[in-house]
Formats: C-alpha cells, structure tokens, sequence
C-alpha cells in the first residue's frame, strides 16, 4: 500500500478548487505553485539532482494521491514531472544543468510534448516537428505540437524531431524565452480546464547543442516511456479510488454493491504492485505491452468505480448540489480513454503484436515439407 504523500495544506487547497480547476481557467495559474510548494513534483527524484529521493512507484502515488481530488492538478504533475524525467535520462548534463534546478523550485513549467512521439514510436502518425542544421552550430526547429498540458509561462517543452541529419528522431528540449515558439489560446476542452492546455507553433526556432536530450530519440524514448505511462496510471489509480470511497459511503441501502466495490479496491491494489515491479525491475523498458495491459485494466477499473458511485448515489447524482463531485468525476473519467496513447492505439498496438506474434509461430509451420 502506498504511504500518505499528500501535505494537508495541499488537500485543503484541491478540494476547494477542484471543481473550478476542471470547469474553468481562473485558479489555473496556481496549480503548479501549489504543487511545487507541497514537493509533489521531488518525489522519486534522485537527492542527487536535487530532489527528495524514493522509488519510482512513490512518484506514481504522489499523482495518484492528488487525482483523488482534481484529476486537473494530476494532469499537470504529470506533465511536469514527466518533462523532470526526461532531464533524469538524458545524457546530455547540459540540459539538466540549464532547466533542472528551475523546474524543482517553479520558476519553469515542464510540459510533456512527446505524446504525438510516442504515437510515431507505435507507428500510428509520423512526426509534426522538423529540424534542420540552421549554420549557427545548431538546429532550426519548426512544426507544431497540438496538444501539450502545463504551458503556464516560462515552459520548457520536450519535442521529437525528424532531421536530415540521420534518419532517427532526435529528443529537443524547447524553451517558451526562445524566438519562433508561440503557445495559442488555452485549448477549449470539455473539463480539465485549468490544466494550462494549449498548442505550440514553432517557426524557425534556434536551439543549441544544450538542447539535445537525446540524438538516438527511438532509444531515449524508449527508456522513457515507462515513467511516461505509469504516471499517466497515476491518474487512473487516483479517480477511481476517489469514486470508490464515494460508493462506500452511500449506506446500508446499497450493500449489494459492496462486493463489487471490494473487487474493484482489489484490482486496483494488484495494478499498482505490477506498476511498481515492472518499473523497480526495469521490465517494462523491454516489455512495454505489460505495460500498455495495465492501463487499459486501469480504465476499465475507473469506468466501474464511477459506475459504482453512480449506482449507489442513485438519482441525487444528477442534482449537481447534491453531490457535485461526481458531476466532475464523470467528466474526469472520460478523459482517461482519450490520453496519449489512447485506449484505442494501446489496444490496436497490442493487435498488431499478437498478429505479428501468431505469424511467427506459424511461419516454422509452413516451412515444413
């Protein structure tokens, strides 16, 4: 089970603005300052870097521990601690010595671009962003990221990069200060709305050696697409377990759902073992389909935990000054199918390894006389 990470001072503040934070952008600009006070964003950081230490599985129970109140804020320390991942593997020192200590202590937003890179890794789209040798000992960079979380300014954002240098992408990091990148609107989404959401052009953006996270980006995104899903389950964990505390306090009236609620506690407490061996053992850096199971089981998880908060509330669900937070929870849980990777890419990468798994097996078959 995981220990308490959440300070009170922080759980106070989400549960006071969680339901401005998924219906509006006014607190918007607070989130990451408030995440950032609590030391949400240190944990499981190497003390090495900078950050307080402890295990990976820590840093998905920190985002876990925070969607139990606003699936919003979760959204964001994903984003960001992700992006202080991404800084933890790079080889490149200069980089970690340029952004690191900003990001720790909140003077810069770390936005997690690489959703439309994870796609092209499972060859589901091809890269949107270009870099060229711009004769400055560095690279040009333009394209477009359509969808990237926590752009609350200055940012620092991630981005793959198809080159004509080699035929691999390769990993930059880009800072909001530079010329060339401008953030639009807040994206008009359905909730998470102060999640700081936007789209990111870039027009001929000079970025230096120092901002190279990786030159073999197949390799680095490969390493850090573990702490990229996980995290992402983070949120999974959180929601549902939010929703299957509000089903257990419905009362006697609804004990026929208890077995229902102690099955789904269950699954979610075996989920979360197997998130933390597979990223304690580094399997799922060669076994990402493991990966990719748990989280669509997690969704699944979440639909029935709402699902089960629905049935025991019964009607007075749908009067939103009875019980508002299920209103949010319910659009909370719809967004879960819809993050990068999608349930539908997962479950159509996993297809097509099954086939390619089956076709090999035969293959020794037909080759017999």
């Amino acid at each position: 089970m995981s220990r308490a990470l959440l300070p009170p001072g922080l759980q106070s503040w989400l549960q006071t603005h969680a339901q401005g934070l998924n219906a509006d952008a006014d607190a918007a600009q607070q989130v990451l300052p408030q995440l950032v006070h609590a030391g949400m964003h240190r944990i499981a950081v190497p003390q090495a870097l900078g950050g307080d230490g402890g295990a990976a599985i820590d840093a998905v129970d920190a985002v876990a521990q925070v969607a139990e109140h606003s699936v919003t804020a979760a959204f964001v320390l994903w984003s960001h601690r992700t992006f202080i991942d991404y800084l933890c593997v790079t080889d490149n020192m200069a980089a970690r010595e340029l952004w690191l200590a900003d990001l720790l202590q909140g003077r810069l937003a770390g936005a997690s671009g690489l959703s439309n890179a994870m796609k092209f890794l499972s060859q589901l789209e091809p890269l949107q962003v270009q870099a060229e040798p711009d004769g400055n000992d560095g690279l040009g960079v333009s394209g477009k990221l359509p969808w990237v979380t926590n752009l609350r300014a200055p940012f620092v954002v991630a981005a793959a990069v198809q080159t004509p240098l080699q035929p691999a992408p390769m990993v930059l990091a880009i800072d909001s200060r530079l010329a060339g990148v401008v953030r639009s609107p807040d994206l008009d989404l359905l909730a998470l709305r102060g999640s700081n959401t936007a789209a990111i052009d870039l027009a001929a953006v000079h970025v230096g050696q120092e901002a190279v996270l990786a030159r073999d980006g197949l390799s680095f995104l490969k390493r850090a697409r573990p702490m990229f899903l996980s995290l992402q389950c983070g949120m999974s964990l959180g929601l549902a377990r939010a929703s299957l505390q509000a089903a257990e306090q419905v009362g006697a009236a609804r004990d026929m759902l208890r077995p229902r609620i102690a099955q789904a506690y269950a699954e979610l407490d075996s989920l979360r073992e197997t998130i933390r061996e597979g990223l304690e053992s580094g399997r799922f850096v060669i076994d990402a389909p493991a990966l990719f199971r748990v989280r669509l089981q997690l969704a699944a998880v979440v639909q029935e935990s709402v699902q089960l908060e629905l049935q025991g509330s019964g009607g007075r669900a749908y009067v939103r000054n009875h019980l508002p937070d299920f209103g949010r929870r319910l659009q909370e849980s719809a967004f879960i199918p819809v993050v990068t990777p999608s349930l539908t890419q997962l479950q159509g990468e996993l297809s097509k390894l099954a086939a390619a798994a089956a076709a090999s097996a035969a293959a020794p078959e037909r080759a017999v006389p």
